[in-house]
């Protein structure tokens, strides 16, 4: 608890403690990725290649156009590369010691913030499907809940078992005890 005792966040009641910052696993965002990682090396060696099978790529007018091409789609992929970091950074789960905030980003512009009271969970599960978050160790957890808002999900996160742990212990200490 003392690695988060500097965190805040808005609506964040007075004593109440962060106990976990949770954000998707890393290979969520290089899967992403890998797509812009791509198109950056076909970029490359065409601009390296086409020389060599174009006699008119050294005519000034083809290699500018090809040129400001390229420069565009650069600008294009790079574009991306940031909406999709922006996408990952700030989607974040918080867990503390009342309850569970969601914070999803949406968009430059648009942010969604929701919350669960632990005295509302009524199940929790995790799912790691395939082999690589099987190895990697992350998947979905799924939080139920008594309302109408059905299923609360945390996705892609690490160590989705841990969590699992966490919000059963958490969500056990509030309920009161029957005899």
């Amino acid at each position: 608890m003392k690695r988060f005792s500097n965190y805040h966040f808005n609506g964040q009641h007075k004593n109440e403690q962060i106990i976990k910052v949770v954000r998707r696993h890393w290979f969520n965002i290089l899967q992403q990725f890998l797509l812009f990682f791509a198109i950056i090396l076909i970029m490359f060696v065409s601009f390296a290649l086409i020389p060599f099978f174009s006699q008119d790529f050294t005519n000034t007018e083809f290699s500018d156009l090809f040129i400001f091409i390229e420069s565009t789609v650069a600008m294009f992929v790079w574009l991306f590369m940031f909406f999709v970091w922006i996408d990952y950074y700030f989607d974040v789960w918080i867990i503390t010691n009342e309850r569970i905030v969601n914070i999803e980003q949406k968009g430059l512009f648009s942010r969604s913030v929701s919350e669960l009271e632990f005295s509302k969970i009524q199940d929790v599960s995790t799912d790691v499907k395939g082999v690589i978050p099987t190895i990697l160790n992350f998947g979905e957890v799924y939080v139920q809940t008594a309302g109408t808002a059905g299923k609360f999900i945390f996705h892609k996160i690490p160590d989705p078992y841990h969590i699992k742990s966490i919000i059963m212990t958490l969500q056990k200490r509030t309920i009161p005890k029957q005899n």
